[in-house]
């Protein structure tokens, strides 16, 4: 039985463009997710996600792109192999949950923190099977550091357990590699 490719959902900004620093960051994770065998899969529109897409594409990796009606005209970017349309934005958001088997969090504004927040939960409820979660660089830092301390002082568990910081696209894959031999073996 062939094993199926697993597919890492990025999200992130939709702000930046080709030669800013977050756009070039978002290549790299595209670029290194396919070198290590998986597929990448985002929002679909511009900014990290095209920057990933495009990565992923350049790299010779398949993309998918989970957009929704009605968001001001925009069309999927094209990088983007497999287009999935969604009526709303929320079962946009839901559908880039399902599809991940791990998820990259790029520096992003309240949409990215949203899709952050309801991997989280998912996973911290049960309502998904844990999945690698990574932060690249330290834009999330403080947010993590805020709910876990909360969540401690509420005599919760820690759930900042399923969420892991790095520091470059190589890192990013290779705990995704690592966390995939944990988990699904």
């Amino acid at each position: 039985m062939e094993e199926k490719v697993k597919i890492v959902t990025v999200f992130g900004s939709s702000k930046p463009i080709e030669g800013d620093e977050e756009y070039r960051l978002a290549y790299e994770v595209g670029k290194h997710l396919v070198a290590n065998g998986f597929t990448v899969c985002n929002g679909g529109y511009s900014g990290i996600m095209e920057a990933s897409a495009r990565g992923a594409k350049e790299a010779g990796g398949k993309t998918i792109g989970v957009t929704f009606n009605n968001h001001f005209g925009k069309t999927s970017n094209s990088w983007i192999d497999e287009e999935i349309l969604k009526p709303t934005l929320i079962e946009r958001m839901l559908k880039l949950v399902e599809l991940g088997d791990a998820y990259v969090v790029l520096k992003g504004g309240t949409g990215t923190l949203l899709e952050l927040a309801a991997v989280w939960e998912f996973i911290n409820k049960k309502f998904i099977k844990e999945r690698p979660v990574i932060l690249i660089g330290n834009f999330w830092n403080d947010v993590v550091e805020t709910m876990r301390e909360e969540l401690i002082r509420e005599g919760m568990s820690d759930c900042t357990k399923y969420i892991r910081q790095c520091s470059s696209p190589e890192e990013c894959a290779e705990i995704i590699k690592e966390r995939f031999n944990i988990l699904f073996v």
